[in-house]
């Protein structure tokens, strides 16, 4: 089967599912929600305020939508036993796993962007004179990375989903992760060195206006980049080396 023709038959699946429509809606509805929210109730006490960053607040609510559209793609088809099908119609795993990581991220990619661009825009329009014009260097390029954060997300995911095969195992991991550790030691002085690495920690450099740590806006999502890349890893290992 050609690749496009996974492609395809990926994409319907997604559409067609409203436990995944929902988690992408998801995404886009508390993100630009929330932040909006606390925009609008900013009173202006913080002498280190960032507007921008300050924006996207509801991305670490809006973040959990695009970790169970990862987790439901590709494990649930194990709850479900419709993997069997899959794979009979595409006997090479590589590709199927190929396909389905493709679709994930590209989807939730597109809804980041979507969901960055209105809440850095809401956001600032909300803020007032707390806030800074559009065409401030480091705006567009978060509403950008907005974007491509929640796409790894996606990816991230859906590589650990492969690697458990269990929607509520990779959500049990994953969401305490996001949760607490991450912003746990992202922010304790005695773990701060370690947890600006933390994939959720790293990847949101990106949507600062002045990133700070040792990690740019670049380098941060360079960071989450690879914990995606050693996921999706890990996820192809497993499913060539198990059976079905």
């Amino acid at each position: 089967m050609p690749f496009t023709a996974v492609l395809r038959s990926e994409w319907t699946k997604l559409r067609t599912l409203r436990s995944l429509t929902g988690s992408l809606v998801a995404v886009l509805v508390l993100t630009i929600g929330v932040g909006c929210a606390v925009s609008a109730g900013y009173d202006g006490s913080d002498p280190h305020f960032d507007p921008v960053f300050n924006a996207y607040y509801g991305l670490n609510l809006g973040q959990f939508g695009a970790l169970v559209c990862g987790a439901l793609t590709v494990a649930g088809e194990w709850s479900s036993g419709s993997i069997r099908v899959s794979l009979a119609a595409v006997p090479r795993r590589g590709l199927l796993y190929a396909g389905k990581l493709l679709t994930v991220g590209g989807l939730t990619l597109v809804i980041g962007l979507l969901a960055g661009g209105a809440s850095v825009a809401a956001g600032q329009a909300l803020l007032g004179d707390a806030g800074v014009p559009l065409d401030t260097p480091g705006v567009l390029r978060s509403a950008v990375g907005c974007g491509v954060y929640c796409g790894l997300l996606g990816v991230f995911s859906a590589g650990v989903a492969a690697l458990l095969r269990s929607p509520v195992g990779t959500l049990s991991l994953l969401v305490p992760l996001f949760l607490t550790l991450g912003p746990l030691f992202g922010s304790l002085e005695a773990t701060k060195s370690v947890g600006q690495f933390l994939p959720d920690r790293a990847g949101q450099q990106i949507l600062h206006l002045v990133p700070v740590g040792a990690l740019g806006p670049w380098t941060g999502l360079a960071v989450l980049a690879g914990w995606a890349a050693l996921a999706a890893a890990a996820g192809l290992a497993a499913l060539l080396r198990r059976d079905a």
